[in-house]
């Protein structure tokens, strides 16, 4: 094949790896050390994994009497959750792990500024338990995350202990015969606001090494001190880009145990969390597709314990017409069909081998280890966040998906393409929001839509009118169709196929969009824009692109709607020239 040729078919992503259309015996690696093996490419140490794969962790919030929260929590456990992901207040947390068997379920605590006192408490819940003799033989089989995340919480803006109480606690726990982490080194927070999978890896592993040095400052040995991390990173709907993140992240992290002397305990634990920047409220059926995806990912990737959204996760209260306890139990049901059913879990490491995923693997690692180069050189994670360096860099990262977003290149199914403008709309309490989504900006456009169709009854609403027969037109009127429904456009399609129909399917439309081949424009595009005006319709656009119609005459159209535009924007002007507000 010529180099050229070859060429236009690599693709290049966002954190610039270059992604060949075919892999060889060419791109062969050296084969990698077993699983549990320094670096732990294929998989960290298995001890208190479930024998089926990974923990199946859920999401849950201790709201209301601890008392239903703790028969929620039991009923998860019941229905095949096996970690816990929790929030919980120091006075509550007794009641509301009442009947848990810790040995058996680990524990991820989300408790903010309250950390140190939730941490008490549940050392004061383990003690207590021992000395009535709760029957754990194996005490470090106790495995809990405390979830201190000071550094990456000065971005998120979340709450959170400051490090030196947070280093206080680590020094509290790191002798007890538990297994008991006092540090997440959250990625998730970078990835929510847009980062790139290079850039999420490398602020998450520098997070754990501000944890690390802090540590070994204190006086705590890099071994023990590495024991002390644990990660969290997101989960996309690209399988790939995601079983190779989880892969070049233990790799990063392991080579930085290696430099602290200490490559034995390199093998930190991954919380995978499925992408709330991939969620979509516009048709959130199709989430449960971008979640299984993510999970798969995730677990084929090597992820220690994974967290599935629910589906309905990015509307503020859940859809309106799903109950809370349908959107958690196929949350939990994507991971146990993955499990259970395809065995996922049965292979450590699947993937290993594949010339693909290693090559991936590989170029991710290098991608993500430049990028933690550049935070180390500013002085490391925090003063880069404070000195604003790594909102710039994930601003730019965003910004160059939302262009691509925009003008189509990155699909979304359901908000960009393929939308169901026959979906009920969201309740306003249901629409807008705080957070970074990837269809954002076309679910804003929807918003405006279904605010026109609550204040006049009817959608706002543009005439196709169709030039040619019906094999002529249809792939643009689709396409068209299409394009409008992204924005809250209803598209009326009466059938046209000459401008001498036009008067009478205007029906008071005040913008058309003329649907044709380019053969026909070149004969009859001029005369059917002229033909549309007559019959009052004050602005025409033509599907298809510039080149395609012919110029210099009086009867030109007022824009062009075709592949490559800024769809977006041009929506959006639309919009405002059909009054939409």
């Amino acid at each position: 094949m010529p180099d050229d040729a070859w060429r236009s078919l690599i693709a290049t992503t966002r954190d610039g790896i270059e992604i060949n259309p075919l892999y060889t015996r060419a791109d062969e690696i050296a084969e990698r050390p077993a699983p549990g093996r320094y670096p732990y490419v294929r998989g960290g140490d298995r001890t208190g994994l479930p024998d089926n794969g990974w923990h199946v962790s859920a999401r849950v919030e201790a709201t209301g009497d601890p008392s239903q929260v703790n028969i929620r929590v039991l009923d998860l456990l019941e229905q095949g959750v096996t970690a816990l992901w929790l929030t919980a207040g120091a006075s509550e947390l007794g009641a509301v792990l009442k009947d848990v068997y810790l040995d058996l379920a680990p524990v991820t605590f989300e408790s903010g500024a309250d950390l140190v006192d939730v941490a008490e408490a549940y050392l004061e819940l383990l003690d207590r338990r021992r000395a009535a003799g709760d029957g754990v033989t194996d005490r470090a089989s106790v495995v809990a995350d405390l979830g201190a995340a000071p550094v990456t919480a000065a971005y998120s803006g979340a709450e959170s202990i400051d490090l030196d109480a947070a280093v206080r606690l680590a020094a509290r726990v790191a002798d007890r015969e538990e297994t008991l982490r006092t540090f997440v080194a959250d990625g998730t927070v970078f990835h929510s606001d847009g980062a790139g999978d290079a850039q999420e890896l490398a602020y998450a592993v520098a997070a754990g090494l501000e944890y690390v040095r802090a540590l070994m400052s204190a006086g705590m040995s890099a071994d023990t001190a590495l024991r002390q991390v644990s990660f969290r990173l997101a989960a996309t709907d690209d399988q790939f880009a995601s079983i190779a993140k989880f892969r070049a992240g233990r790799l990063m992290w392991a080579r930085v145990a290696e430099l602290l002397g200490a490559p034995e305990a390199g093998g930190a634990p991954q919380h995978a969390v499925t992408s709330s920047a991939m969620m979509s409220r516009r048709d959130p059926w199709v989430n449960m597709l971008r979640t299984t995806l993510a999970a798969f990912g995730a677990g084929v990737g090597g992820a220690t314990s994974v967290t599935v959204l629910p589906f309905d996760a990015s509307i503020p209260g859940g859809l309106q017409s799903t109950s809370r306890s349908f959107a958690d139990r196929i949350a939990r049901n994507t991971q146990l069909l993955l499990l259970e059913e395809s065995h996922l879990g049965h292979v450590v490491d699947p993937a290993g081998g594949s010339w693909y995923v290693e090559s991936l693997t590989d170029s991710l690692a290098g991608a993500a280890w430049s990028v933690l180069q550049t935070v180390e050189a500013a002085g490391g994670l925090a003063a880069a966040i404070s000195s604003g360096s790594v909102a710039e860099t994930v601003a730019r990262i965003r910004d160059a998906r939302d262009t691509d977003i925009a003008h189509r290149r990155s699909p979304i199914t359901g908000v960009s393409e393929f939308p169901d403008l026959g979906e009920p709309a969201l309740d306003p309490s249901r629409r807008g929001g705080e957070g970074y989504r990837y269809g954002l900006a076309f679910e804003r456009l929807r918003d405006r839509s279904d605010a026109h169709l609550e204040e006049t009854g009817t959608r706002p609403t543009v005439l196709v009118a169709g030039l040619g027969s019906q094999a002529e037109t249809t792939g643009r009127v689709t396409f068209i169709s299409n394009l409008l429904g992204a924005g809250g456009i209803e598209a009326r399609n009466p059938g046209t196929s000459e401008p001498g129909q036009y008067a009478d399917a205007r029906e008071g439309a005040e913008i058309a969009v003329l649907c044709g081949a380019d053969k026909r424009y070149a004969t009859q595009g001029p005369d059917a824009v002229a033909a549309l005006r007559a019959a009052g319709v004050s602005t025409v656009y033509v599907a298809g692109s510039e080149k395609g119609f012919p110029t210099g005459g009086a009867d030109g159209p007022d824009g062009f709607l075709g592949l490559g535009i800024d769809a977006v924007s041009a929506l959006s002007t639309l919009l405002d020239q059909l009054g939409v507000k």
